[in-house]
């Protein structure tokens, strides 16, 4: 069984408490582990990867349209898929320690498959899949309140956002506003530039962003401004 100090620490940091421990082992037994201990009759995590991966898919998008209520469909998806993709999902599964608690085969552990993104994303996807199983979907949502969500409001994903053309939307819906994007200064060394910029709409200045480069700033005072007009 998966081991009591993770039971505990699922517990204390959490709040998740397995009703069924059996899913929470399964969920942390990699196949190659069943094939060297076919004795034991165990399943590996692939089904409940599969089914958490559906899970993780579906809290995201429903946190992001009713987060986002203004975005069009093509950025809510650019966003939901840097959210769910292998680098994202193999760092929550390090943050939750997850990695030290899946049980792994003698060839795979000494391959170092214990910090392999892809498996730490399959870990993730197969958590869920057992905590929906255990809880309901409600028990998804709250652990991702906790992992997830804040992530997302503290613009880790919105790389993948144009958020220029978002309030380029937002702020003509009624017709058309001149929006005008200014350069306030640039710093810093060649090889580590700052800019400044600042976004107006219709003569008024409404965000202002930095970045590396110009473009990065413009997206990040864009990204001001729409905070600014949604609040």
């Amino acid at each position: 069984m998966v081991a009591s100090e993770f039971v505990s620490e699922l517990r204390q940091r959490y709040g998740i408490e397995f009703r069924n421990l059996a899913l929470l082992d399964e969920a942390f037994t990699h196949s190659s582990y069943v094939n060297e201990h076919k004795e034991l009759g165990l399943k590996d995590n692939e089904r409940l990867e599969f089914l958490g991966d559906a899970v993780l898919e579906l809290t995201v998008s429903d946190y992001l349209y009713r987060k986002f209520p203004d975005l069009p469909e093509g950025q809510l998806t650019r966003m939901r898929a840097a959210t769910v993709q292998t680098r994202a999902f193999s760092a929550f599964s390090k943050e939750a320690h997850f990695d030290q608690y899946i049980k792994l085969g003698k060839g795979e552990e000494n391959a170092g498959a214990r910090q392999r993104k892809t498996l730490l994303e399959d870990l993730f996807e197969a958590f869920n899949g057992a905590l929906y199983l255990d809880q309901g979907r409600e028990a998804n949502i709250k652990f991702a309140e906790q992992i997830i969500f804040p992530k997302i409001d503290a613009g880790q994903f919105s790389a993948a956002m144009d958020h220029k053309t978002a309030l380029q939307e937002f702020v003509q819906q009624d017709g058309e506003v001149e929006i005008s994007y200014h350069l306030l200064s640039e710093s810093g060394p060649a090889h580590d530039r700052q800019f400044q910029v600042d976004v107006t709409v219709d003569d008024q200045v409404l965000g202002t962003g930095f970045g590396k480069n110009k473009k990065a700033a413009e997206q990040a005072a864009a990204n001001d401004a729409l905070l600014k007009l949604k609040a």
